[in-house]
């Protein structure tokens, strides 16, 4: 066990004492159990995981050396193009990354997940680094811990909450057709798995409970605090919810949560999508809503109003703080073109800057009452598509911003569709323009993760631009 504490990653710094000890006692577990392949993986700039997967011999290895991915695996849009230009001497990307040269993966022992459905196997998070050991700024648990430090440094520390929305299909065709294999593949032809639309009855989740009980038992066997598993608005569409805990604990769950219904379902000839509103009839969008409350270092939660009900300054400042930052902050909530098609009027989703007391039309929803510990703020702004480090990182940075500045926040609003309220972005482009013009999160989270991340979204919003729509085909093939 000494070699990994004389190995590369120990004199780089990447593990300290407790990571080390916790790899040691990791190995050891392993040697000793059934599992024979340890998927080695890390959430990419869009919150999917990637990586490699090792035989459990070579799982000291890992822990001593660290494992080598390719640079370009951080600099792709969501069709899996790498849109900076690697060949050249200045791809346009901070740090030392050339020639789709490697960068490591660093394993966390303390992400350890036996998979239930596929028990000689489990699963086991990582850090990405650059070669020589230095965090890589814009990697997605790196986002989050700056975020998390900057509010520890503030003596405060968050809690979060989720619920999770999302749909599931019977899959009636793969798409595996030579043809289809495009960048992106073409999308899978699926129908529903339950009728709709009936929002939280009985006989419907009767009809799905084969399927839930299996996603649930499998979010359990994760070690997931899964709370409740309930039929959503619309046809085959469902939603988790867990109960609260750390920024980094939840950005886990969610990004394992999302990658274990869709390996799961697909097993089983389903289809899983957590798309944001997917281009099918009588389908209802996905929501993510982050619930989330702010404790001091003791665990006392600072949201929970005076007796005479009003709001504490903490709130306060942190309402105004994630109302004053929406806009810059949408890239992070709700990352794709097709997210801002959900921020429709009257459908349960945000369209306006506001926010209300217990109110599911607004942005912000406070839930909070004199003597009730689980006080807390629903930002129901992202949806299920988000990255959850990045999200995560948005909220305290919006949050604490506002605490910083003594801001207080304004009335609540009671009509929160009201043309007088700020808008939201309406597409993606307006996203890009806020969050590049932030000086917010430039300071924070500094230049080069606002300018790569930026650059990677424009190239998206390029290939959205370039595309002849079945609209415009309609509109002008006869016409013209």
């Amino acid at each position: 066990m000494s070699d990994l504490r004389n190995g590369a990653l120990a004199r780089m710094g990447c593990l300290d004492a407790a990571a080390l000890a916790a790899a040691e006692e990791l190995v050891a577990r392993v040697a000793n159990s059934g599992v024979e392949t340890v998927r080695l993986l890390f959430a990419d700039q869009h919150g999917i995981l990637r990586g490699k997967t090792i035989v459990a011999s070579a799982l000291a290895s890992a822990f001593k050396s660290g494992v080598g991915v390719p640079s370009t695996l951080l600099l792709k849009d969501t069709s899996h193009r790498t849109v900076f230009p690697v060949w050249s001497d200045d791809p346009g990307v901070k740090g030392p990354l050339r020639g789709a040269n490697d960068v490591l993966m660093v394993p966390d022992a303390t992400t350890y997940k036996v998979l239930p459905w596929s028990p000689h196997s489990a699963w086991l998070l990582c850090d990405v680094v650059f070669r020589d050991g230095t965090p890589i700024p814009f990697a997605s648990r790196t986002v989050l811990k700056t975020a998390v430090d900057a509010l520890a440094a503030k003596g405060m520390q968050a809690c979060m909450g989720l619920e999770v929305e999302f749909h599931v299909f019977e899959r009636l065709d793969p798409s595996l057709g030579h043809a289809q294999s495009t960048m992106p593949g073409a999308p899978v032809v699926t129908r529903g798995l339950t009728q709709g639309y009936q929002y939280l009855t009985e006989t419907r989740y009767g009809e799905a409970e084969h399927v839930l009980d299996r996603i649930r038992r499998m979010a359990q066997g994760l070690g997931m605090p899964v709370r409740s598993v309930e039929i959503e608005m619309g046809p085959s569409q469902f939603e988790l919810t867990f109960e609260p805990g750390g920024p980094m604990e939840h950005a886990a769950t969610m990004v394992m949560f999302r990658t274990m219904v869709k390996e799961v379902c697909a097993a089983e000839g389903l289809h899983a999508s957590f798309m944001a509103k997917p281009r099918l009839e009588n389908i209802s969008a996905n929501g993510w809503h982050v619930h989330q409350s702010i404790q001091d270092m003791t665990g006392a939660n600072l949201f929970v109003p005076g007796d005479d009900g009003a709001i504490s300054a903490t709130a306060s400042g942190w309402i105004a703080g994630l109302l004053d930052h929406a806009a810059e902050s949408s890239l992070l909530l709700a990352p794709t073109i097709n997210g801002y098609k959900r921020y429709q009027p009257f459908q349960l989703a945000p369209n306006r800057i506001a926010w209300g007391e217990d109110n599911r039309g607004a942005m912000l929803r406070a839930l909070m009452a004199p003597g009730d510990a689980a006080s807390r703020v629903e930002n129901r702004a992202p949806d299920s598509t988000a990255n959850p480090y990045y999200a995560f990182a948005a909220q305290l940075i919006s949050g604490l911003a506002g605490i910083e500045a003594g801001k207080s926040a304004p009335p609540p609003t009671t009509s929160p569709y009201d043309p007088g309220a700020a808008p939201l972005p309406t597409t993606l482009a307006e996203a890009i323009a806020a969050f590049e013009g932030s000086a917010l999160y430039r300071r924070v989270l500094g230049d080069g993760f606002v300018d790569y991340l930026v650059h990677i979204k424009r190239a998206e919003w390029a290939r959205y631009l370039g595309t002849v729509s079945e609209w415009e085909q309609a509109e002008y093939f006869n016409l013209y």
